[in-house]
């Protein structure tokens, strides 16, 4: 989409949720910034937005991104937690769209562009341990993990804990994504054999990049039947001091596809955490202009709650100790 076009099409909005693939997500962001636009972004772009914060500071724009439901809800309760306690020391996310049957090869679907989800198989994986930041190859240190929900699921590291590396100052913090047992074997299969890569070769005297073309043969492998029904589920655990004493503090949400509106659950968990975050802000919960990540208002604990009592209300079940 043209500029100009993008400009027609938000003429009369005030607000806008930018919810594109992540490689279309800083430039999409950076023109509703140049026009003036307050915005909620769960596009999951590669660049840091935080480029955009003089513009938008200048503007009076408030501009929230990373707001799906990770990164989004996952550290907006982070920074709940970090705001509450005395001190913080560990933080792990836990976190998986799947399909509800698991049917082989794959045993998994995508519910947004393959691309996105392939590039988060290559890109190393950042954390922090011992108040240090390291960067791991992705789908690393695998464990298997049970929930009573799903069952048996695997969970290896993912890049997602994106700007709360900065912002979110405790000693140990990660992202691990879950899928089903045996996946993670086939994607590894994949990147060893180069078809993960991006840079382009030749082919019958053509350029094209092999990410690009496994991601355009996966799309219709991948690709969700109608009404098929998926889960999303996300495992949050955190351990510090709170009141005085070492406690432990956890939350769990599953979701499901929804038959009355034909939803799924990873449209319903990302959707519904933007625009509760977006009502938020509309209705004054954070006024400071700027670019603004989840993290940090999430240590709003009215804005928190606000987001979480607007998502049970949608009918995601989350279980908490202290929201």
């Amino acid at each position: 989409m043209a500029r100009g076009d993008l400009a027609r099409v938000v003429r009369e909005a005030s607000w806008v949720v930018n919810a594109v693939p992540g490689f279309l997500g800083y430039r999409v962001l950076s023109e509703l910034v140049a026009l003036g636009k307050n915005v909620v972004d769960i596009s999951f772009m590669p660049e840091d937005p935080r480029a955009l914060d003089g513009e938008a500071k200048a503007k009076k724009l408030l501009v929230a991104v990373d707001c799906g439901v990770a990164p989004g809800l996952s550290h907006l309760v982070l920074g709940y937690w970090y705001a509450r306690a005395a001190k913080l020391e560990r933080f792990t996310c836990y976190v998986g769209g799947l399909p509800k049957e698991r049917v082989l090869p794959w045993e998994y679907k995508a519910p947004f562009s393959p691309v996105d989800v392939l590039e988060e198989y290559t890109r190393p994986a950042r954390l922090r341990r011992n108040g240090a930041v390291l960067m791991l190859p992705a789908m690393a240190e695998p464990e298997l993990v049970y929930i009573p929900e799903v069952g048996t699921l695997e969970a290896f590291l993912t890049d997602g804990m994106r700007t709360a590396l900065e912002t979110v100052p405790i000693p140990h913090m990660e992202e691990k994504t879950l899928r089903y047992p045996g996946y993670r074997e086939k994607i590894l299969l994949l990147k060893a054999s180069g078809l993960l890569d991006g840079e382009p070769v030749e082919v019958s005297g053509v350029e094209v990049s092999p990410l690009s073309v496994t991601a355009k043969a996966l799309a219709k492998a991948w690709q969700f039947a109608e009404n098929e029904a998926d889960l999303t589920v996300m495992v949050l655990k955190a351990e510090g001091f709170f009141a005085g004493e070492r406690q432990e503090r956890s939350l769990f949400l599953y979701d499901s596809f929804d038959p009355a509106t034909g939803l799924s659950s990873m449209a319903r968990s990302t959707g519904f955490t933007a625009t509760a975050v977006l009502r938020a802000l509309v209705a004054g919960y954070h006024r400071e202009p700027g670019v603004l990540v989840p993290e940090v208002l999430g240590q709003n604990a009215d804005l928190t709650r606000f987001v979480v009592s607007s998502l049970r209300e949608r009918g995601l079940a989350i279980r908490a100790e202290d929201l």
